[in-house]
């Protein structure tokens, strides 16, 4: 389960490229969005003053044809009469002189017909102009609908642009990821497929890229040191299970010995005997410490595919003897054909700690249960008090004062479960301890 959320975890994340690239794509495209009615402000503004001086050369151009004219002043009012007929959009009137107004520019919308449906708009200028002497108002219009098509041609324009940086921006995100990212690629393929327990070194293709080549150099360096510290310790636990294990083994042959002499006290076989023990539980301790030291260094074959179902049963008939003799009954629910895949020597290890750990904290007379099914092993026993499930699988905790265990059987159980990508875990209910490993 924890393996298939971590898959999909895996698919659902993104890669550096496209993390980076999708902000930049937005980014762009709030610009692209927000320019157009910046385009359209600019645009208008500039068109609109074009169209002031167009209209300003049109009434200095009007004035002085009309001033050419070498005609009378009756004539003259004819001409101007005729020309506000001829040229639409101007309009000539003649002010009196304390009338004179400054020049006045704006915009209006109006229809040119009743059979328009849309409003166009236009550009006004009101200034005055001199005719023989005498002052006149100059208004002249100019259509300046032509902005709308402008714009849109401008956004047209720009999401075309648009749409070309991003297809480019893509094509150029595949290309960067096969040439680019092939050296940082190469190397994270040599580190999934390292394994501590060969002590082989990795060697990585040289690149040109300063900031993969530096991160080559400090993997190898890291890998080197991981490697000789491997080493070191895989020597110490060697050495250590052979060096202990021998005087821990003579010492206690020897309190064997002095434990079949006919002429000790009463009171030197009760010493002996809590000798005797406190050796064997040292024993047990170096023994337990030896395998937690092997399991976190990995010091194990690989796992194969096996029946558990067979390996549970032999265990059960190994400690049927010790059930009996504090007459625990047992309740067994072993599907048949039950695989998984893990390493057999840990596997039997963490059965044997279960089974010794429900013997030794259930009651006499009490009762354990065995479940076991496709994806699940449950080993429950009778207890009167629920264990804290924070300091359970911590080295050297004890679930009661007077447990004569080393305190590692649980710690050992919870290694070899994080070892195999399994998951254990604990509830008290009805008086009944459970032990659960999913798998």
């Amino acid at each position: 389960m924890e393996q298939a959320i971590n898959g999909l975890l895996i698919n659902t994340m993104k890669n550096l490229l496209t993390k980076t690239t999708t902000p930049f794509l937005i980014y762009v495209l709030i610009v692209f969005v927000i320019s157009i009615p910046v385009y359209y402000v600019v645009v208008d503004t500039i068109w609109l003053d074009e169209l002031d001086e167009h209209n300003e050369l049109i009434a200095e151009k009007s004035a002085s044809e009309l001033n050419k004219l070498n005609v009378s002043e009756a004539e003259l009012e004819n001409s101007i009469a005729l020309w506000n007929k001829i040229q639409p959009g101007t309009d000539i009137k003649k002010i009196p002189f304390n009338n004179l107004k400054v020049d006045k520019r704006y915009t209006v919308e109006r229809k040119l017909n009743n059979q328009d449906k849309e409003a166009e708009r236009f550009r006004c200028l009101q200034t005055v102009v001199y005719i023989k002497n005498k002052p006149y108002l100059f208004t002249v219009e100019t259509n300046v609908e032509e902005t709308k098509e402008t714009v849109i041609m401008l956004a047209v324009t720009t999401i075309s642009f648009f749409l070309i940086i991003v297809i480019g921006l893509l094509i150029l995100n595949r290309r960067l990821s096969n040439t680019v990212w092939k050296p940082f690629n190469d190397t994270l393929n040599k580190l999934k497929s390292f394994n501590l327990n060969d002590q082989t070194n990795i060697s990585f293709e040289r690149t040109d890229i300063k900031e993969f080549e530096e991160l080559n150099t400090a993997l190898s360096k890291l890998i080197d040191h991981n490697i000789s510290v491997y080493k070191t310790q895989k020597e110490f636990t060697e050495n250590a299970s052979h060096e202990l294990q021998t005087p821990l083994a003579i010492l206690q042959n020897k309190l064997d010995i002095l434990l079949q002499d006919e002429n000790i006290t009463e009171k030197q076989y009760v010493i002996i005997e809590e000798l005797h023990s406190t050796l064997a539980r040292s024993s047990r301790i170096n023994k337990n410490l030896l395998l937690l030291a092997k399991i976190e260094n990995q010091q194990f074959a690989q796992n194969e595919m096996f029946f558990l179902n067979e390996m549970l049963e032999q265990s059960l008939d190994i400690f049927s003897e010790h059930f009996e003799q504090k007459s625990i009954s047992i309740q067994q629910n072993i599907n048949d054909e039950v695989k998984v895949f893990a390493n057999k020597n840990l596997t039997e290890t963490l059965l044997n700690n279960l089974f010794v750990n429900a013997i030794r904290h259930t009651p006499t007379d009490g009762r354990v249960s065995v479940n076991l099914t496709k994806n699940s092993l449950e080993i429950s026993n009778s207890g009167k008090i629920s264990l804290s499930p924070a300091q359970l699988f911590k080295r050297f905790s004890k679930s009661s004062p007077d447990s004569n265990g080393s305190g590692l059987g649980l710690a050992i159980i919870k290694e070899i479960c994080n070892r195999q990508n399994w998951k254990i875990s604990y509830h008290f209910e009805n008086n009944f301890h459970f032990f659960t490993i999913t798998f």
